[in-house]
């Protein structure tokens, strides 16, 4: 370990906001720091987890980590790590990575490696084919899933059909159902993504050692111009744009108006208004099927449940096709720059065994990467919606049998505390009487929302333990940004120039401008035309807020990060992986992002 006069503080010197010992200690055992983790490292991992999570939302962390670790260590036998692992602390969640360096154990997961990830480049396109397919069906199993209710007697044609088992069953073998599946699902999301990142690494590595000067970013830049499922809905939005200019509807579409009220408007507007909403209908299923944020919180709705977020990109997307204004992503030019970047340093190769070697590792990198961002579609968007959907059936039918307030207030219950309410209403429902929880939850609850309330006003420390010499996992310093430079620079916090900021290389540019500091997806509104976005992390799903924004900055992420990767193929300059951009940048300054220096200067 790195000696330093500056370190992150030890897990075990992070104190639990007082008042709020026992919501810290809700969270389940094994999410707990414990004093042997003082001797491993440690990062808050907010690309995933910005914001303080509710108790219920930690299966979002426990479920992806578990099938994590699975691929990595398991499945595909990764060579040099394996999984993930994960505690939580005032609400936020740290994560530490665990790697191989036994040269004898790193040889035998090689030799694994070969015969399970090979098989999978090579029968990529099947096997992808596949996935879709079982992905379908697991959505199409969670939509058919039985209604949550305790009727007031059991239907008299399952009695006479002899079924034999009562209503009360049913709450429990969907709500096991409902979680069996949200697990599986996290299975599913990670069969082919760390093998995407895999390939990209390979050739990443690659050119790194035949051309020593090459950027990260232009790297980068030989995988971009893809075509992708997470960026459908926005191509929807772009649509519906289009439509309402045709039929004149535009105007309906004010700043100041909920979507209830643009949508009750436009029904009222005669034919042109009818034709638009049914122009809405065909692209709410699928592509609506998307929440405002990464899928890791409850209360991040999808765009079906609340039409907000595309609605208020309408106005801007109208304007620019009526002033005839290019709205398409970049596509063609980034493909264009990418085909020349490819053959530019395959030229410079010395022996036709590297250039072969080349254009195997770049046609691979180029047919995997796409799932690296449409898997999200699929998994942390459409399915998630639908199992917290599920929770809120159970949240509303307890509520109604008075065990809490509202059918929200279940999200502040561990998984294991609701299926415990579930069997109390069950044999409440059998026995004729009231449940017991309603003299338990209730207090639970207001203590913990309370605690939530007092954690999202702390300051975290972006990482905990001693600094390693060397981080050398490939897909924490390519995902997340994290280096042994960019946590000194974390731990210098400034201190050379109090107006410069650096980061990772995102995507290419330099404007100025001012900054507006979004700290949650309820901030997004606050964006104006021309602002830079000063974030703790960007998401593919805010893509149609970007064609108000003229930059990005984040806290987190490495130059493949998803934040990196959705700036580069709408051709926007960002600067990713800056450690405390949202901190040291004040809300309304100007600013100048530098993209390909990774520099943000506060002017």
């Amino acid at each position: 370990m790195a000696q330093s006069a500056k370190r992150f503080p030890l897990p075990s010197s992070v104190g639990v906001a007082p008042g709020t010992e026992a919501a810290q200690a809700a969270y389940p055992w094994y999410m707990q720091f414990e004093p042997g983790d003082d001797t491993r490292f440690w990062f808050y991992n907010s690309m995933h987890f910005p914001e303080p999570m509710c108790l219920f939302d930690m299966v979002t962390a426990e479920a992806a980590y578990i099938a994590l670790g699975a691929s990595n260590t398991r499945v595909h036998s990764l060579p040099t790590t394996k999984g993930i692992d994960y505690r939580i602390v005032n609400g936020r969640v740290y994560i530490g990575g665990h790697g191989v360096t036994d040269p004898a154990e790193i040889e035998e997961r090689t030799a694994e490696f070969q015969q399970r990830a090979f098989y999978y480049y090579e029968h990529w396109e099947r096997l992808y084919d596949q996935w879709k397919g079982k992905m379908k069906a697991l959505i199409n199993a969670a939509q058919a899933l039985p209604k949550v209710e305790l009727p007031r007697y059991e239907p008299l044609e399952n009695v006479h059909a002899g079924k034999g088992v009562a209503a009360n069953h049913t709450l429990l073998t969907t709500w096991h159902a409902t979680l069996e599946g949200y697990f599986r699902m996290w299975h599913h999301h990670f069969e082919f993504l760390l093998l995407g990142y895999g390939a990209y690494m390979v050739f990443f590595d690659f050119c790194k050692k035949a051309f020593p000067e090459i950027t990260d970013q232009t790297i980068a830049r030989m995988v971009a111009g893809f075509e992708a499922e997470i960026f459908q809905p926005d191509e929807e939005v772009k649509r519906l744009s289009r439509r309402a200019v045709e039929l004149g509807v535009d105007h309906h579409f004010i700043d100041s108006q909920s979507a209830d009220q643009i949508m009750a408007s436009l029904q009222a507007s005669g034919q042109a208004g009818q034709d638009w909403l049914t122009a809405l209908e065909s692209s709410r299923n699928p592509w609506f099927n998307v929440n405002v944020g990464d899928g890791f919180y409850h209360y991040h709705r999808s765009w079906n449940d609340d039409l907000s977020l595309p609605f208020a990109a309408i106005p801007g997307y109208a304007a620019k096709i009526r002033a005839g204004e290019n709205i398409e992503r970049p596509t063609e030019a980034l493909m264009a720059e990418r085909q020349e970047l490819i053959e530019g340093y395959r030229e410079l190769l010395g022996s036709d065994e590297e250039r072969a070697a080349y254009d195997q590792m770049i046609e691979l990198a180029c047919r995997v990467f796409p799932y690296v961002e449409g898997h999200k579609f699929y998994c942390e968007h459409w399915y998630t919606n639908l199992f917290f959907n599920k929770v809120r059936e159970y949240g509303a039918l307890l509520a109604g049998l008075g065990m809490w307030d509202a059918e929200e207030d279940i999200f502040h219950l561990s998984r294991y505390e609701v299926e415990q309410a579930i069997v109390d209403a069950m044999t409440s429902w059998a026995i004729g009487l009231p449940p017991r929880g309603t003299q338990r939850w209730r207090p639970l609850i207001a203590e913990r929302k309370a605690a939530l309330q007092v954690w999202s006003g702390m300051e975290s420390s972006p990482a905990l333990g001693e600094v390693p010499d060397l981080i050398d996992d490939p897909a924490i310093v390519m995902l997340w940004g994290i280096t042994r430079e960019s946590l000194d620079r974390w731990l210098d916090g400034g201190e050379e120039n109090p107006n410069e900021i650096k980061g990772f290389a995102a995507s290419s540019g330099v404007v100025e401008g001012t900054a507006r500091v979004v700290k949650s997806v309820q901030d997004i509104g606050r964006l104006q035309q021309g602002d830079i976005l000063v974030c703790q992390v960007t998401n593919p799903t805010w893509a149609p807020v970007f064609q108000k924004i003229a930059a990005a900055v984040s806290d987190i992420g490495g130059s493949m990060s998803h934040a990196a990767i959705v700036a580069r193929e709408y051709g926007l300059p960002a600067v990713v992986g800056t450690g405390k951009a949202t901190t040291r940048i004040p809300d309304g300054a100007r600013i100048r992002v530098d993209g390909a220096r990774g520099l943000v200067t506060i002017l």
